[in-house]
């Protein structure tokens, strides 16, 4: 009887395990068959993509030695070396993306046509960046140093410092690797193949 009694306990047990397991197995079904399917026409891919905001992709740093001569009157002259290091950054303005530079297919493939990279930010380091020589000529003793020749040495820096970034190719690294986290975004999106060109 005892035995008997264990077992019609058992069978009920398992019984009401199915049930709930059918339960929740139905109930998952349903909201699965009520949640939409992320639908992403061209304005809202544009959506996603600006909100990676002004994309800075690549960071260079540069270091360059400039020369600065000023001629003193009535003679005699001043001469500046300045060793420079600065970080340039570079990257895209997703902001000029528009909903025409979008084009989707009918099975989720979707082709861009991303704005032009461009240098964004060249930041001097103040720490590396120093007076590596500074002389005045030797037989105009009475010629007085000119306190702005390291600010005119910067500018001429930051100059030399972007066309040696450009030379370096930086905007065609900013343009790979803004190619590579969209077409990453995208297709975390659900898209089946993302083409990225230039404009």
């Amino acid at each position: 009887m005892t035995s008997r009694l264990r077992w019609a306990a058992f069978g009920m047990a398992a019984g009401l395990v199915v049930a709930a397991v059918a339960f929740f197995a139905l109930r998952g079904a349903g909201a699965l068959a009520t949640h939409p399917t992320l639908s992403l026409d061209p304005p809202a891919i544009v959506h996603e993509i600006q909100r990676l905001n002004e994309l800075v992709s690549v960071k260079y740093t540069v270091q360059k030695v400039v020369g600065l001569e000023e001629k003193k009157v009535p003679l005699g002259s001043e001469k500046l070396l300045l060793f420079v290091q600065a970080d340039v950054l570079a990257g895209i303005d997703l902001s000029a993306l528009a909903p025409g530079d979008v084009k989707i297919t009918s099975d989720r493939r979707v082709r861009i046509a991303l704005p032009a990279p461009k240098i964004v930010h060249i930041i001097i380091d103040d720490q590396q960046t120093k007076v590596w020589d500074r002389r005045i000529t030797w037989w105009t003793p009475w010629v007085d140093p000119d306190p702005d020749l390291e600010r005119q040495a910067r500018l001429k820096a930051h100059d030399a410092i972007e066309q040696a970034a450009l030379e370096m190719g930086i905007l065609d690294q900013a343009r790979r690797n803004a190619e590579s986290s969209i077409q990453s975004l995208l297709m975390a999106l659900g898209m089946k193949s993302v083409t990225v060109s230039g404009t």
